[in-house]
């Protein structure tokens, strides 16, 4: 029997869950709300008013793939190249077998270079099709199955001339595997690229403004940053030309990091 104090006690934990739960459905309420509003900005033609309206969506801590797609969407309609290419990328962090998304991106990417095919690496693109999340699982499971197999060969070892075949490919599968995955780590946490979002920057040879230009990257223009000192970024270009850069003409895109851009 519950005494008194205990009825109290799930009287008050009840009510919290209820409030709970009504909170939770007005924020998600407010928040759908506030998305349809910047679509309609969108679909309207305002689209200085919708990329902010995406924007303050995004500050307040909700992210989708549909939401940086659609950001994206906006800035490529107001010439904001470089904004959109790191918008489609973060939704593509999300989001990576996307094909509106993909052929969106390319758009802009071959815009930035001036109608110039944007190509990229046969073997990335592959990779990209899978997220770090999804290499990780397959990895984990062609692991598993190795262990599963020894350790049906330690406890039936008459079968262990049957499964050596199956232990060698999910092996080789393991390697290639964690190879792949490899490659993805390092390009989600240990490399960090710059996208020019100036109409038109320099590249010096120093990290001075009174250092010379050694040549000029424009709008949409992805760079990979080698290095950073007082404000400026070394940079090395598609070309594998290398300089430094003003870290305020760029915007700083680590794909490791939780969706969200950073200038």
């Amino acid at each position: 029997m519950r005494t008194r104090a205990q009825q109290q006690w799930f009287l008050i934990l009840g009510l919290f869950v209820v409030l709970l739960v009504r909170l939770t459905d007005a924020r998600a309420d407010d928040l759908a709300g506030g998305f349809d509003s910047a679509n309609k900005l969108y679909e309207e033609g305002k689209y200085p008013a919708a990329a902010e309206a995406y924007d303050k969506l995004l500050a307040s801590g909700n992210v989708s793939e549909a939401l940086y797609f659609n950001r994206g969407n906006a800035e490529f309609k107001l010439g904001q190249l470089g904004r959109a290419i790191a918008s489609y990328r973060q939704a593509q962090c999300l989001a990576p077998r996307d094909p509106e998304l993909r052929a969106n991106l390319r758009l802009a990417r071959t815009r930035a270079r001036g109608g110039s095919t944007y190509s990229s690496d046969r073997w990335r693109n592959w990779l990209g099709d899978l997220s770090l999340n999804e290499w990780t699982v397959l990895t984990s499971l062609a692991l598993w199955l190795v262990f599963i197999l020894l350790a049906l060969g330690q406890w039936r070892p008459v079968l262990k001339a049957k499964l050596r075949n199956c232990l060698l490919v999910s092996s080789l599968a393991v390697v290639f595997l964690g190879i792949c995955l490899g490659i993805m780590v390092n390009d989600e946490f240990f490399s960090t690229s710059a996208i020019v979002v100036t109409g038109e920057a320099d590249v010096r040879n120093g990290p001075l403004e009174e250092s010379p230009a050694i040549f000029k990257v424009r709008d949409g223009i992805e760079l990979t940053i080698t290095d950073k000192k007082d404000g400026w970024l070394l940079v090395t270009d598609p070309a594998q030309r290398k300089g430094w850069l003003r870290q305020d003409q760029v915007i700083i895109f680590e794909a490791g990091r939780r969706p969200g851009i950073k200038s």
